[in-house]
């Protein structure tokens, strides 16, 4: 169980903000239900005297609480739904289609319900994702050397205006101009520590951070804006790959990464990622330590900056980067985070130090 005297006020404090941040940071036991929730639970919040914190789940099952049945603890935060994962099965079987009423009637799915669960994991409606898989399809059409109008009628559209205008308010160019037109894809993919947007094409992986960050709106439009790229829904062999490795690394079975990785930066800047990259886990730097080790000894704030502006978090981990004087820093995912991260490195880093 966690130590309540040092850390109980500030987790309370998160159950009732529902703070996503703290999510698989604790789990709160409720005595008078017999209970125990994530930090976001939807339920109303109980008495502080009448929790119990716990840095696991299976803490709290082993103090004999059971699992709330509307936060579901056991599963991952915003654990995808057997609609939305029906619904996104339909769309990869047939892209072009364009969604009406009765198709959701025939899958038994109410389509306000679709829509609300589908804002929820991505931000968007589903006919809004359908819509943008739809238009990724007829870039793809377009970049391999069909005609305008061939992949117009490809993916649905009778009309040429609707199709144009659809197609230019997702890509963010007229599809006469998509040639040679960057597609990078976004997937959402779900940790302990709550669901991260990951971005990349065939390649590389260009973006990961987790879905509540601030500013991550700004950070996804700059990257669509340096790359001269359309980001869509969607997943990448890179995309699988960084998905398995985040699990690796959150089950502790690796703290290493072998994804290929597109840097977008300066010069100062990509030499510091790379020097964040040589920081085994474990293991911690000063920002002053990481501009001297880069041979900028004088550069420690822009050293910082640098290091705030990664953006593929834990991969690049600026996460390891804190205060001269042992304080936290700061972290883009958050303080709560950046702690749990730390702690985490450390404990397999002992672990396998341990280990025969």
């Amino acid at each position: 169980m966690i130590d309540v005297t040092s850390n109980a006020n500030e987790y309370y404090q998160a159950l009732l903000d529902r703070n996503s941040e703290y999510e698989g940071v604790f789990f709160v036991g409720v005595k008078t239900t017999g209970v125990f929730c994530r930090p976001t639970c939807p339920a109303r919040k109980p008495k502080f005297e009448n929790c119990e914190f716990f840095s696991t789940a299976q803490e709290a099952l082993l103090a004999s609480f059971r699992p709330c049945k509307r936060c579901r603890p056991l599963s991952s935060p915003n654990e995808v739904s057997e609609i939305v994962q029906k619904l996104v099965q339909a769309v990869e079987e047939e892209p072009e289609k364009r969604w009406k009423d009765k198709d959701f009637q025939a899958l038994s799915i109410d389509a306000s319900t679709a829509r609300r669960q589908f804002k929820k994991r991505f931000g968007m409606t589903f006919v809004e994702y359908a819509r943008a898989r739809r238009m990724g399809l007829a870039m793809k059409h377009i970049r391999e050397g069909e005609s305008v109008i061939d992949a117009q009628l490809a993916t649905g559209y009778e009309s040429s205006s609707g199709f144009r205008d659809a197609f230019s308010t997702i890509m963010g160019l007229p599809p006469a101009s998509a040639g040679a037109r960057k597609v990078l894809k976004a997937d959402w993919l779900d940790t302990p520590l709550g669901p991260m947007v990951a971005c990349g094409d065939e390649d590389a992986l260009y973006l990961l951070e987790f879905v509540d960050r601030r500013g991550l709106e700004r950070e996804v439009e700059r990257l669509r804006q340096k790359m001269k790229a359309a980001i869509v829904p969607g997943t990448t062999p890179v995309l699988r790959s960084i998905e398995k490795e985040l699990a690796a690394y959150f089950n502790g079975k690796t703290l290493t990464f072998q994804t290929p990785l597109q840097l977008l930066g300066s010069p100062f800047q990509q030499r510091v990622w790379k020097e964040l990259q040589a920081i085994p886990p474990g293991a911690t730097k000063s920002y002053s330590e990481l501009a001297e080790a880069i041979g900028k000894p004088t550069a420690y704030r822009a050293a910082a900056n640098a290091n705030g502006a990664n953006q593929l978090a834990i991969v690049i981990p600026c996460h390891r980067v804190i205060n001269a004087n042992g304080e936290l820093g700061g972290y883009g995912g958050g303080l709560t985070r950046k702690k749990w991260l730390l702690r985490h490195e450390q404990q397999y880093s002992l672990d396998a130090f341990h280990r025969p």
